[in-house]
């Protein structure tokens, strides 16, 4: 990521904050443990292949890209620390703007993956009658080809023309538009959600726990989404309107911490979107115990 944190370089009394390399490893090491194990239980289990669980193992992929650049990264830096490798190689440098393209693919998939699940769960709600004449399998397919031919390009783009501040802008305002239309759709949801869970809870002998815990989540998916990336994309932002200004010089030093939140939403995802599904949860089990043959050949 030296594309990123060597930009607009500038004196200021704030140091810049190292996190050990060891943290990014096991962090990495992690999201791209649980990420496989997601995309691996979607592949063999034919009951999970539905246009939901192929947005889920889209994520879980773009998520494990990531975990991998990252990985590679942090082995690169060990062997530089070590003098092994020269920083300022042609190779090291091409394999870095390779690196930084994967992350910024994956990144940017992560948002596009997380607002293809947000649409398929907003049509099971307000369609649930003509959901599966609307999301079909051949319309999942088509939008997650689309997602990842357009992310692939961004990627490359987003390093090669990394100094374009016309670029950078694109890059934002992408971001912003799809976490205003996250953020409409699950508003929507949530409330109703709510609304059901009154209309439940007014009946004899009803709970409204079920409904009130559903609303609950798709709250704690937007507050973790939005907490993850937005220091990221505020360095990005930074990084273009006071890059000469020592205060934002201090926010930008804290760009380790802001990489860390990103790839910790890598680790959350699964936990999130996928352990929490009955059907996963039972795929797990049976590739673990082997209770079932087609799930362990």
């Amino acid at each position: 990521m030296e594309n990123i944190t060597g930009v607009y370089a500038n004196e200021t009394d704030c140091r810049e904050v190292q996190i050990p390399n060891e943290i990014f490893f096991t962090i990495a090491m992690v999201s791209l443990g649980e990420n496989l194990l997601v995309v691996v239980a979607v592949i063999r289990n034919k009951n999970l292949h539905s246009p939901m669980y192929c947005f889920i193992c889209s994520l879980a992929l773009f998520n494990t890209i990531s975990s991998l650049s990252k990985t590679w990264e942090n082995i690169m830096l060990v062997f530089t620390n070590t003098g092994h490798l020269n920083s300022r190689g042609d190779s090291v440098l091409k394999v870095d703007d390779v690196m930084d393209s994967l992350l910024c693919m994956s990144f940017i998939g992560s948002i596009f993956s997380f607002l293809a699940i947000a649409v398929d769960r907003y049509v099971t709600i307000f369609h649930a009658l003509r959901y599966h004449n609307i999301m079909t399998m051949k319309r999942a397919k088509a939008i997650l080809s689309a997602i990842w031919a357009f992310c692939g390009c961004t990627g490359v783009v987003m390093v090669v023309f990394f100094h374009n501040v016309a670029i950078m802008m694109c890059f934002i305002i992408l971001f912003v538009f799809a976490l205003v239309l996250i953020l409409f759709l699950y508003v929507h949801m949530f409330l109703l959600a709510r609304h059901h869970a009154r209309k439940i809870a007014s009946l004899p002998g009803s709970t409204k726990h079920h409904n009130l815990r559903g609303a609950l989540t798709l709250t704690i998916l937007f507050g973790v989404f939005i907490a993850c990336w937005s220091p990221f994309f505020l360095h990005l932002l930074i990084i273009m309107v006071c890059p000469q200004n020592p205060y934002c010089e201090c926010y930008r030093s804290l760009f380790q911490i802001h990489v860390i939140l990103l790839m910790s939403h890598a680790v959350i995802d699964p936990a999130i979107y996928a352990f929490r599904s009955a059907e996963l949860r039972s795929t797990f089990r049976k590739m673990f115990l082997c209770s079932d043959s087609r799930l362990c050949h």
